[in-house]
């Protein structure tokens, strides 16, 4: 759970040391690090788009909801955005 205890008012950014780029020869979302690269899925790629510092969980929860209708995503969001915090990944 973020530091301020209010899931709902997280606002995720990616960390200033990453930055999310497509491939098109993989055809694939990556993180790109220093020293690393991530390949994500393309739900994945999907939710840390929309990782931009101002919306909350809640609205990009909102925002997925639009192009994945039968996924649970008040469970599934949350759960990706506190792995790839921990990962260090997102502030």
């Amino acid at each position: 759970m973020p530091a301020d205890g209010a899931e709902g008012e997280w606002r995720p950014a990616l960390a200033r040391s990453v930055v999310l780029r497509h491939d098109a020869v993989r055809g694939a979302d990556l993180l790109l690090m220093p020293e690393r690269a991530v390949r994500l899925s393309a739900t994945g790629g999907s939710v840390l788009r929309l990782c931009d510092g101002r919306r909350t969980v809640a609205d990009i929860i909102a925002a997925l909801g639009e192009s994945f209708p039968d996924a649970p995503l008040a469970d599934d969001v949350p759960e990706f955005l506190d792995r790839v915090r921990a990962e260090g990944w997102l502030r």
